[in-house]
């Protein structure tokens, strides 16, 4: 019963001790806040400014990560405003999607460090294997164009290396002359921005675009393309 007493007392001169504190300090708290109203009144709307910025600058990250999400369920939809705005590896990946969608369903993106110049391989409906480095530019057609260096290492790794029959390489900007020269002396393939916006919301398949392709392999027959 004593030290239940005697807590009780000490509860109560603590409170007592805290109220005098309070009594003491809000005086001179009114008082600061009264000389410094201007003071606080700016830091308060810059602080409501800042999180409003970082809540919006969360929101349209979350918009911009389902928008991808959602139009990569429907290939034949995209424009190439769409393909620019995408990541690097994003960009592989909707080129991937793209040779799904139309017939090569064993298309895979294999880009990133040790890649060999591949980033996307896939086999057609005939049969043929296609190779493709991928390039992408965020200001589109307005980007440094692609030359000859790109195509020296997909020339180079895309038949000996991956065993490649059509070796392409897709960018969403353009090529320079002596690219385009080279390609044709060695049987390369480009996709500029146009073909690519032609093929990606189109509905032609990339080997229906692109003239002088291989002969058909056999066994292709396995890859049917998708209605």
């Amino acid at each position: 019963m004593h030290r239940r007493n005697t807590g009780r007392g000490s509860d109560i001169a603590s409170l007592l001790v805290a109220a005098a504190l309070v009594c003491g300090l809000v005086p001179q708290a009114r008082q600061w806040l009264e000389l410094h109203s201007s003071s606080i009144a700016a830091i308060a709307v810059g602080a409501l400014a800042v999180g409003t910025l970082v809540l919006l600058l969360m929101k349209a990250g979350r918009r911009g990560a389902t928008g991808w999400a959602t139009r990569r369920q429907r290939p034949d939809s995209w424009d190439i405003r769409i393909l620019d705005g995408l990541h690097h590896s994003q960009f592989e990946e909707a080129v991937r999607d793209l040779m799904r969608r139309d017939g090569a369903l064993d298309a895979v993106r294999v880009g990133g460090a040790g890649d060999n110049g591949a980033d996307v391989k896939g086999t057609d409906p005939e049969g043929r294997r296609w190779v493709i480095q991928c390039k992408h530019r965020r200001d589109g057609a307005a980007g440094a164009a692609v030359g000859t260096p790109d195509l020296h290492v997909l020339n180079g790794t895309g038949r000996p290396v991956h065993g490649g029959d059509v070796v392409v390489l897709v960018t969403n900007g353009r090529f320079t002359g002596p690219a385009v020269q080279f390609a044709r002396s060695q049987r390369l393939h480009l996709v500029d921005r146009r073909t690519l916006n032609q093929w990606a919301s189109g509905h032609q398949p990339l080997w229906d675009l692109l003239p002088h392709l291989p002969a058909p392999r056999g066994g292709g027959s396995r890859f049917r393309r998708r209605q």
